[in-house]
């Protein structure tokens, strides 16, 4: 790592990262801001550009702040089928996040349903090892702790993926300065929700 490294927690501005799900793109800005540079940052988000300047309201300056300052930004992106994308596939990350997973909201369908979690897991999975450097990146996963998101299971979840869980850590939302969770679907897909007790797993192919 360079002398000149700036670090947010566990992600520094020599690594390469890609974000996953990125919502309105804030947290990707967020580290960008504290790096002083995007030019290592790839940050992608199922929404195509349209529905992203639709759906959030900070979602198309958050776009421009972030190719201003360097970083990539790819729209349509679906984290199953994430390495079809030339970019994506052109490059090996250090680090891929995907903070609070979700596969959004069925009405009627609570989320303590075996259904629901069983969708929300499908979103866990995907292909994010073929695009991490193979034996010294990591994927980062953040999610709530609390009942009934525990019963998501990430760390068997991570197993089952060829994956070695390194560790967990709590998630504090006032590391990461100017990151506004969001719902991500539906009528409120611009509003934040409840992060309460969330914990970030760390995981690697060792």
């Amino acid at each position: 790592m360079g002398g000149g490294a700036k670090r947010v927690k566990s992600y520094s501005s020599d690594h390469q990262i890609l974000l996953v799900g990125e919502g309105d793109l804030s947290f990707s800005l967020s580290l960008a801001k504290a790096f002083g540079s995007a030019s290592n940052i790839t940050a992608t988000s199922l929404d195509t550009l349209e529905e992203l300047e639709s759906n959030y309201r900070d979602g198309k300056s958050n776009v421009q702040e972030l190719k201003d300052l360097g970083g990539t930004v790819i729209h349509g992106v679906n984290v199953h089928t994430m390495t079809q994308n030339c970019i994506i596939r052109s490059k090996r990350y250090d680090m891929i996040v995907f903070n609070f997973p979700h596969a959004g909201f069925t009405p009627g369908l609570s989320e303590r349903n075996p259904l629901a979690i069983s969708r929300h897991q499908e979103v866990v999975r995907g292909s994010a090892k073929n695009v991490v450097k193979r034996f010294d990146g990591e994927i980062h996963v953040t999610h709530k702790a609390a009942y009934p998101f525990s019963e998501w299971n990430i760390e068997t979840l991570g197993e089952k993926e060829g994956l070695t869980l390194l560790g967990s850590s709590a998630f504090n939302m006032r590391d990461y300065p100017g990151y506004s969770n969001k719902r991500g679907s539906g009528f409120y897909c611009d509003s934040a929700f409840p992060v309460g007790q969330s914990v970030t797993f760390r995981f690697s192919f060792h």
